[in-house]
């Protein structure tokens, strides 16, 4: 099983953690996933994960410091599960001293193959510092700027529905429009939030997932700059959540689609449920890469049905906060991969 749960900032007080600690420092192979290329991290078998993935720590650069290479991409060769491989920066596909954007266009039919070869080390993008920095985003960063926004404009809908002025079909009859209470907000706030899951797993399944034309240069560099790269570089914390500046054009987006097919209060009513929705998501999404939920929860099936779509099934497994929508699209992972591993 790949390793999930890789960079969490405080090693695990774990008897199997720091044994596994111990052998590394003495020069012998640490247990890593097969999934990782390249990985930085221990795994503590003694942990509650399914498969291995959900403990995880990192090696104490302090301990290995007279063992380390130059080539950071190669100081875990001799510590890796055999059947992982690293970056060899000489031969790899596209040369990793400088930012990939740029340079993925030109694989062509490699770019498939190349980009669900995971590798946990971080990728530049850009060459400009200040394009690197904007898509970027640290997962609380997420939260903060978005759940002040989801809050007021909860109040605002809540606050115009009170005034008994929104009608449903009234912009076609008004004998037999039916009024909107300020009751129902709880109830059209859960419905913008369902239709976000529907999104959600759209656009991941059809936008994120798209399989670009091999000779079409732009649309491979479009793939990854929006999902590729976190095939490629599963465990770069920094890009887990969707920045702050290019959400706000999406958003801006979908709020101007409610506002047109709604009447204006209850297109913000639904629209805020939806931001909710999403701000859900990301949190869940960078959670199940990083968490360890408790064997049997609700978010624990979860981690390990992404687990599964990162390393194993990438062309089915697209619900990220539920598996709702993968029954009727038929895209569910099938049961029997996750009972073989209990």
């Amino acid at each position: 099983m790949p390793c999930l749960g890789a960079g969490a900032s405080t090693p695990l007080p774990c008897e199997g953690a720091r044994r596994s600690l111990a052998a590394s420092a003495a020069g012998k192979a640490a247990r890593v996933g097969p999934g990782c290329l390249g990985s930085s991290l221990a795994w503590c078998p003694e942990a509650n994960g399914p498969a291995g993935f959900s403990c995880f720590f990192p090696v104490e650069s302090n301990l290995l410091e007279e063992e380390r290479p130059a080539d950071v991409a190669a100081q875990m060769t001799n510590r890796m599960d055999p059947r992982c491989k690293t970056v060899d920066l000489d031969k790899d596909l596209v040369d990793w001293r400088k930012p990939l954007l740029w340079q993925v266009g030109h694989l062509g039919e490699k770019y498939d193959e190349w980009v669900h070869q995971p590798v946990d080390r971080p990728i530049r993008l850009f060459h400009s510092d200040f394009m690197e920095a904007l898509s970027k985003t640290a997962w609380y960063v997420v939260f903060m700027v978005w759940t002040p926004v989801v809050l007021y404009l909860s109040w605002v809908s809540y606050t115009s529905l009170a005034q008994g002025n929104t009608r449903l079909f009234s912009s076609f009859t008004t004998e037999y429009s039916i009024p909107v209470h300020k009751y129902c907000f709880p109830f059209i706030f859960l419905l913008g939030m369902f239709l976000w899951s529907l999104i959600e797993y759209l656009i991941h399944r059809f936008v994120f997932h798209m399989k670009p034309p091999a000779s079409n240069y732009y649309l491979i560099t479009l793939h990854f700059l929006l999902h590729g790269q976190h095939h490629k570089s599963p465990f770069d914390s920094s890009r887990l959540v969707f920045p702050p500046v290019p959400a706000s054009l999406v958003v801006v987006v979908f709020y101007w689609l409610l506002r047109v097919l709604l009447p204006e209060v209850l297109g913000l009513s639904m629209f805020v449920g939806g931001l909710c929705g999403y701000v859900v998501y990301d949190m869940m999404h960078y959670y199940l890469h990083y968490g360890s939920p408790k064997k049997g929860t609700y978010l624990y099936g979860l981690k390990a049905y992404h687990v599964k779509h990162h390393f194993e099934h990438q062309k089915s497994g697209f619900g990220i906060s539920t598996r709702f929508w993968d029954y009727p699209f038929q895209t569910l992972i099938p049961e029997e991969t996750f009972e073989k591993e209990d």
